[in-house]
């Protein structure tokens, strides 16, 4: 399970944080409604609990479209919390989304040196998507540890 190895006290960390002053964009993708909002309710827990002072919720349709956005909101935002789900099928389409979203996330933290907070579901199944979607019953949050990566690796470079 990738659970495995997680950090245990992320949200003491957070709570030491004061994100008032902090503008932190949350960019999730469409698809997979369920999903979404487990992964989305997660991070906003997330901000809560970092005390963060503005959060703006931004949609796009899919996770192809993450880096585009991602980058335009790098230049208004502190950081940027980027959240989709990919659902492997029977076709070469889920490497390729993938692939791009994960590169181009990549790049545009690199390129503005903005933490992008990477929540990108990518899931054999729908099952697995909904264990890690931090719902009632899911063994993971991970728009929870999206958000947390990117403000915790903010604060680390102040």
């Amino acid at each position: 399970m990738s659970k495995h190895g997680a950090p245990t006290d992320t949200a003491a960390a957070l709570a030491q944080l004061d994100g008032a002053g902090l503008k932190v964009a949350i960019l999730a993708a469409s698809w997979h409604e369920q999903v979404m909002n487990g992964l989305i309710d997660g991070a906003q827990r997330a901000a809560a609990d970092a005390k963060i002072g503005t959060v703006d919720l931004v949609r796009v349709p899919g996770s192809f479209e993450l880096p585009v956005a991602a980058k335009a909101l790098a230049e208004k935002y502190d950081a940027v919390i980027a959240l989709g789900v990919v659902i492997r099928g029977g076709t070469p389409h889920f490497d390729y989304v993938c692939q791009a979203a994960t590169m181009g996330l990549t790049q545009v933290s690199l390129d503005t040196l903005t933490p992008i907070g990477f929540g990108v579901l990518t899931c054999d199944d729908e099952a697995q998507a909904l264990d890690r979607a931090g719902l009632e019953g899911s063994a993971e949050d991970k728009g929870y540890e999206a958000f947390s990566a990117a403000v915790l690796t903010l604060a680390a470079l102040a």
